[in-house]
């Protein structure tokens, strides 16, 4: 029973990773390893698919050797998190809300560019 519900959980991971690649706030990287995480132990043939994956599979491994994230990953994520407070400002959000959106934002950026790079 565990295997299905560890195999249901890394697929999930794997669907939000994928809307991560489009949405600038969902994490794509963490989603990637939780997903290998989860097939770890449920399905090798799902483990072995996600390192091998062309785009996903070095993230993985990246993290994995060295807690290291790309670097055209850290100036794509630094582009998103800039337009979507650009869009923010724009719309005329609340003070407040722009208030929080920097600080998580800004949290998000400090994570990642202190972060090792590769690539």
């Amino acid at each position: 029973m565990m295997v299905y519900l560890y195999a249901s959980l890394g697929l999930l991971c794997v669907g939000l990773a994928l809307l991560g690649v489009f949405l600038p706030l969902l994490p794509t990287v963490p989603f990637l390893l939780l997903a290998a995480f989860f097939f770890s132990r449920s399905s090798r043939r799902l483990h072995d698919w996600l390192l091998r994956h062309r785009q996903f599979g070095p993230m993985i491994e990246d993290w994995n050797r060295s807690g290291a994230i790309s670097l055209p990953a850290k100036r794509w994520a630094t582009v998103s998190i800039g337009l979507v407070f650009g869009i923010s400002l724009a719309l005329g959000v609340p003070g407040f809300v722009l208030g929080i959106q920097a600080i998580v934002l800004g949290a998000v950026l400090a994570f990642l560019w202190t972060r090792p790079s590769s690539g």
